[in-house]
């Protein structure tokens, strides 16, 4: 018998060893299905007129591997905070801004705190976050700084820090509470080759007073737009506008010019109620609660709507415009105290600020104005008074029992109305217009 030129043991083994190779290539060779991005730190600044404010993120797995202090998802308040201490003296050892020239600025490090974010593709992780205050010394620009940060970097070496500008009043870039839109100025990583982290230069625009100004005037326009509790107030005042009351009774139409009276002396009234409280809160820095101002602005809007279907106040409604408006604004104020403004620039924005409310607030009305006055037209039009009352009140015990902790769907879909303002108040006039085409050809035509 003829033998194999090769054994078969010995080629078992061969076969084994090509399937190995082959294994390993592929395994080497794909990306690992199973990978999962890990979650950047984000710096934010704010830049004011004489500091800088900074807020960092922190990924808590990735923090507490750098820096040797225990914490994670089980982490409590009470744990934090005795940990609050080290945590602080860790950021401060590793945070240090200087001027262009290498002057070293003052750090004060604020009380930490932890959350729940997400970023693109990473799913949900436990966040710590710490309010920061960086002040120059003499002389030295908040706009052109050199930002030597490497808290988690300097261990982690994968780990990146994207750095933000989320306010600059001078730029013309503001921002309100829970506003996230922020733009990039920087990324802080390891360089590989180096292994050092290199600082950051950090060279903002140069600012203007008029570009704060203007900024603000398109926020106070937007304020107006899409905060459809102000708004629904002021609408559901002038509904009944170019009515007549009698004995507590909507009974009949007004004369054209008491019509227009009434609702300019409104309209009036509101803007000399909300500025009033606007400037007194601004400048006297008064630090009001936000949930009873909330509340206040609920409860005016049911009483307007209140007002639209039985007038409990017949010719007095220029003084609950007023009053009502006072805490309006209120509400107005908390945006601007938000914002840590040196007094030039409160004076400024507070001016412009109003100044956007009040232009927003006179296109809406002379845009609803001609519609409340052909719906007053229509044959029925007690009935779409009425009904719009109603649906206005029902958004206002909606918006009451949220504010008083109740969350609820009515509230959901109130609120998503203002996104829609504009489209509302078309949609108004248009059926106005119709309604009125309507009317008048039914009169001529019999």
């Amino acid at each position: 018998m003829d033998h194999l030129p090769i054994s078969l043991p010995r080629a078992l083994r061969t076969l084994a060893g090509i399937a190995v190779a082959v294994t390993a290539a592929l395994l080497l060779a794909a990306p690992p299905a199973g990978a999962h991005p890990m979650p950047h730190s984000v710096l934010r600044l704010d830049v004011h007129e004489t500091s800088v404010t900074a807020e960092l993120a922190l990924p808590v797995g990735d923090f507490a591997r750098a820096s040797g202090i225990t914490l994670d998802d089980t982490t409590t308040a009470k744990q934090l905070s005795a940990r609050s201490t080290a945590i602080r003296t860790y950021l401060s050892a590793h945070l240090h801004p200087t001027t262009t020239q290498g002057a070293a600025w003052s750090v004060a490090v604020g009380t930490p705190a932890l959350g729940r974010a997400q970023q693109t593709s990473t799913g949900t992780y436990r966040e710590l976050t710490v309010s920061a205050t960086l002040v120059p010394p003499s002389g030295g620009d908040p706009r052109r700084f050199v930002l030597d940060y490497d808290a988690i970097v300097h261990q982690v070496v994968t780990h990146t820090v994207l750095v933000t500008v989320r306010q600059d009043w001078a730029a013309g870039k503001v921002a309100e509470e829970g506003d996230d839109s922020a733009t990039q100025v920087g990324v802080i990583r390891t360089d590989t080759r180096t292994m050092t982290v290199a600082p950051l230069t950090v060279d903002l625009e140069s600012g203007s007073v008029w570009n704060g100004t203007y900024a603000m005037v398109r926020l106070g326009a937007h304020h107006i737009l899409e905060g459809t509790d102000h708004l629904l107030f002021l609408l559901i005042l002038l509904l009944p506008a170019p009515l007549q009351a009698a004995k507590n009774r909507w009974s009949g139409l007004a004369p054209a010019r008491t019509a227009l009276r009434r609702t300019a002396r409104t309209t009036l009234a509101f803007t000399i109620g909300h500025s009033l409280a606007l400037a007194l809160s601004a400048f006297g820095r008064l630090d009001i609660p936000a949930q009873p101002v909330e509340v206040f602005i609920a409860f005016s809007i049911l009483v307007g709507a209140v007002h639209a279907i039985r007038p409990p106040f017949p010719g007095h409604e220029a003084e609950i415009a007023g009053l009502f408006g006072l805490g309006h604004g209120l509400a107005f104020s908390l945006t601007l105290a938000e914002m840590n403004l040196s007094t030039t620039q409160l004076a400024l924005s507070l001016a412009g600020f109003n100044l956007g409310i009040e232009c927003m607030q006179l296109l809406l009305v002379l845009l609803a104005l001609p519609t409340l006055i052909c719906l007053t037209r229509l044959k029925r039009h007690a009935v779409v008074r009425t009904a719009c009352a109603l649906l206005t009140a029902t958004a206002a015990v909606g918006w009451l029992a949220d504010r008083l902790g109740l969350p609820n769907p009515v509230a959901t879909v109130a609120d998503g109305a203002g996104m829609y303002t504009t489209q509302l108040l078309a949609v108004l006039a248009t059926s106005a217009l119709l309604a009125a085409l309507w009317t008048a050809a039914r009169a001529k035509f019999g």
